[in-house]
């Protein structure tokens, strides 16, 4: 089915949404209050709603191997820490590459039909899943292109965000976008603190010895299989299409020559990438510097599974606070001070690692003098993930925000060139969205990456080494933020800058 073209931006828009079938949402013009008030706003809502609920499992997907991969050696799979580190970080790199296109395809054939699309493609990730852990001869390789397929989630981000980003006005867009986003990275938290209890079953986080037949990972597979045809059916059933989100891939690509799009998705890494870095790492980082394995006595050293999902549900409950704070005091300014707490906290993480014994025979004396050291090693880590939610939601506060300046420079007030302009300004962000969510999930590859470094046989140096790195590179962000969004110009650039843009 054809979609219809945009509205004119001089005519009126309608007092309610003008429906062309049950499907499809003729015209939609949330900044128009009269619009919004009659039902406008009921209908964003409802598939805001529903695009959490998808998203959420697409990141749940996503992540599934960064808590199961901690549990595969105990299963019997004879895999070292750096071939662990890499099989987690592969989704993260096909994830990230995967969202520019799903992006895309919000514009090609509907939202609603693309989240149906997506959510049913979570089947190949979980069945292929289950079939791999409950074979004792899967063979790495096979390990690492079933991982590989868990990317499919990770691209659901972009396009639920580049939906949503439709359905709302430019000053609701903060919260909107950060609720989003949030319901689908806890998606990350979730998997981590049920995956251990399902595929247990038994105590209250499901552990139980892997020498007694315990663990069951395929159960989770199949929990996520089945969830997966429910966001399928909500997604039929529930959410729109809307004729006006209708662009096309050139002038979506278009976006790649600006500047400004290149910026974000630099300082995107920074915050999104940490994010889902640190998500798909943690596990494993709490087992190799703090957890003693058997025959170690009962209760010796720190068990990953009953910390590993706190990263991700702070991350993930600070990001709406982040998009709210955006949108209160501008994007750019919160940004700063996002960056300015992953420097901070990022360092004291890397302290408290400084302060280890190495244990390289795994003996139960040393593993309790470094036990003693993570209560501090959580709560700098956690903090860390505080900051990468706030910065998460005030980046993409600031995105079309951006576009939306650049387009009120265009001819004069109240002309016909900047009502199209600002028009063009939201298709524009949006597809952008995709853009820079694609950039910053690539820092969900190399932060895992960084800790497999392969010139470094020993894990606890090759963590260290890499928290120094990211420390570093925060720095770098909070200057770039600084220089292109805060610093005041020389008056005659004045008309050029965004300090003063609210963004």
């Amino acid at each position: 089915m054809s979609l219809a073209s945009p509205p004119d931006s001089s005519t009126a828009a309608p007092a309610h949404p003008h429906r062309r079938t049950k499907r499809w949402i003729e015209e939609w013009n949330p900044e128009d209050e009269a619009f919004w008030e009659s039902g406008g706003s009921q209908i964003a809502r409802r598939n805001l709603i529903w695009s959490i609920f998808s998203e959420h499992l697409g990141f749940s997907v996503w992540l599934i191997w960064s808590v199961s991969s901690a549990f595969l050696v105990a299963q019997g799979f004879d895999f070292t820490a750096q071939q662990l580190f890499f099989m987690v970080a592969i989704p993260n790199l096909i994830g990230s590459l995967l969202r520019v296109p799903y992006t895309l395809m919000v514009g090609k054939i509907g939202g609603r039909n693309w989240t149906m699309i997506s959510a049913s493609l979570l089947l190949v990730p979980t069945l292929t899943f289950a079939w791999a852990v409950t074979n004792p001869s899967t063979p790495y390789w096979a390990f690492c292109l079933i991982a590989a397929t868990a990317g499919l989630g990770g691209g659901n981000f972009s396009s639920s965000m580049a939906n949503i980003n439709f359905f709302y006005p430019a000053s609701k867009k903060g919260a909107a976008l950060g609720l989003n986003a949030a319901g689908g990275n806890v998606g990350v938290a979730f998997i981590q603190f049920f995956l251990p209890i399902i595929v247990g079953g038994a105590g209250i986080f499901g552990i139980v010895k892997a020498s007694d037949g315990g663990i069951h990972l395929e159960r989770a597979a199949w929990v996520y299989a089945g969830l997966a045809v429910v966001a399928t059916l909500a997604a039929y059933f529930f959410m729109d299409n809307l004729g006006t989100a209708k662009t096309d891939t050139k002038s979506q690509l278009a976006v790649l020559k600006k500047k400004q799009t290149w910026i974000m998705a630099f300082l995107y890494v920074g915050t999104f990438g940490s994010f889902i870095g640190y998500s798909a790492a943690m596990p494993l980082l709490i087992k190799i510097n703090f957890w003693v394995p058997e025959p170690a006595p009962l209760g010796t050293g720190v068990f990953f599974a009953y910390y590993a999902f706190l990263g991700a549900l702070v991350g993930s409950f600070t990001r709406p606070f982040g998009g709210w704070l955006a949108d209160k005091y501008g994007g750019a300014k919160i940004t700063l001070i996002s960056f300015g707490g992953l420097i901070t906290f990022t360092a004291a993480v890397l302290w408290t690692l400084t302060q280890l014994t190495p244990n390289p025979n795994k003996e139960v004396a040393i593993a309790a003098e470094n036990e003693a050291w993570f209560p501090l090693f959580l709560a700098f880590f956690l903090l860390v993930f505080a900051f990468t939610g706030i910065g998460n939601g005030s980046v993409y506060k600031m995105i079309p925000a951006v576009f939306k300046t650049e387009a009120s420079r265009v001819g004069e007030h109240g002309s016909p060139e900047r009502a199209s302009a600002l028009v063009n300004a939201t298709k524009r962000a949006s597809a952008a969205i995709g853009i820079i969510g694609a950039a910053g999930a690539v820092g969900g590859f190399l932060i895992p990456i960084t800790f497999a470094s392969p010139f470094i046989s020993a894990p606890m140096e090759a963590t260290k080494i890499a928290f120094f790195i990211f420390t570093a590179f925060y720095g770098v962000c909070a200057v770039v933020t600084w220089a292109v969004y805060l610093r005041k110009p020389h008056p005659a650039r004045a008309h050029v800058s965004y300090a003063n843009a609210g963004i």
